[in-house]
């Protein structure tokens, strides 16, 4: 019994170490893919600037107030809008860019199997010039993320005796295209479909509504541009990478990431949300008067990452957090 035990613990270590490999490894790949440096992030955000995420606009951010600070405080959910502040504040230089290990706390998350009150990825976010504002240099930067994904599980081939196959190249596809392959199965019926016939898919133009009245998913009006026409035809210059699970037997979303808004995107999202009171925020505001860079960004789950690279059935297994009774 005893020696069961010692493996057991023995087991869980390695997995540690297994996971601190994979963090470090690939945060330096993407690094050198994207011309990314690290820089320190904040847990919190003063409420009422409009630098938080507020996802689908009906999660409730953790709020509370700091000894000696008037202003209340709260979590951040992703700090997508913070980060092209953060370019601003350090003048960083076109075709560069930032990367933070972003922490958060999302108490109206519905908990599943790949879903976690605690959230961690790489928060990055790049400068890029007008002439980047394409499907051409989205799929390009996409390409460049999935490289490092691939280099990353080919490091842990020697650390472990089975690792992930994964195909060589993503697929792109809007999101509209995979409504018309697949008009009678919901959004993600179509990506298990998609993403189980090619194993690594980009689908985008992702927030806009399609030809059945309906996004794909929801998305933010104030950071992803989702509404601009592109060149391929379709509406909007994001997506989500989304790689074929085996331990799962499911589709698993990597990343959420896109070109982001300039001020005419902004002012016609916020519109179409029926929420352009927020262009009083100093984000919002920021953006409309051109002060803050053209940018793209996105986020990178790393307890996904790491379940995907170790074929893990729950993100429980890679990630410490609290979970509802039951849960795993």
């Amino acid at each position: 019994m005893q020696s069961t035990a010692k493996t057991s613990k023995s087991a869980l270590l390695a997995k540690e170490e297994l996971i601190a490999k994979i963090k470090d490894f690939f945060a330096l790949q993407l690094c050198q893919q994207l011309s990314l440096v690290k820089v320190t992030a904040p847990l919190f955000v003063k409420s009422g600037t409009g630098l938080n995420d507020d996802l689908n606009g009906i999660e409730r951010p953790v709020k509370f107030n700091l000894n000696g600070v008037n202003t209340p405080v709260e979590i951040v959910q992703s700090l997508a809008k913070w980060k092209r502040m953060r370019l601003h504040e350090l003048d960083i230089q076109p075709d560069n860019g930032i990367v933070t290990d972003m922490r958060a706390i999302r108490a109206d998350e519905v908990i599943s199997p790949i879903h976690s009150f605690f959230v961690d990825q790489w928060d990055w976010e790049k400068r890029i010039g007008q002439q980047d504002r394409s499907i051409a240099y989205l799929q390009q930067t996409v390409n460049a993320i999935y490289s490092a994904v691939k280099a990353t599980n080919e490091m842990l081939a020697g650390h472990q005796e089975q690792t992930l196959e994964l195909p060589q190249n993503v697929h792109f596809i809007h999101s509209e295209a995979l409504l018309a392959m697949y008009p009678h199965l919901s959004a993600k019926e179509r990506e298990n479909e998609i993403t189980k016939q090619y194993g690594a898919v980009f689908i985008m133009g992702i927030g806009a509504a399609l030809s059945n009245s309906q996004a794909h998913d929801d998305r933010a009006p104030d950071y992803d541009d989702w509404s601009t026409p592109n060149e391929d035809g379709y509406t909007g210059l994001n997506g989500d990478l989304i790689i074929w699970n085996p331990a799962l037997n499911s589709a698993l979303e990597i990343s959420s990431m896109g070109i982001r808004v300039d001020a005419a995107a902004l002012k016609k999202q916020l519109a179409i949300r029926n929420c352009e009171e927020r262009s009083r925020l100093d984000f919002h505001s920021s953006v409309l008067n051109s002060a803050y860079p053209l940018s793209m960004g996105g986020g990178i789950g790393q307890s996904r990452l790491c379940m995907l690279l170790l074929q893990k059935k729950h993100i429980a297994e890679v990630q410490a957090s609290v979970w509802p009774e039951g849960t795993f």
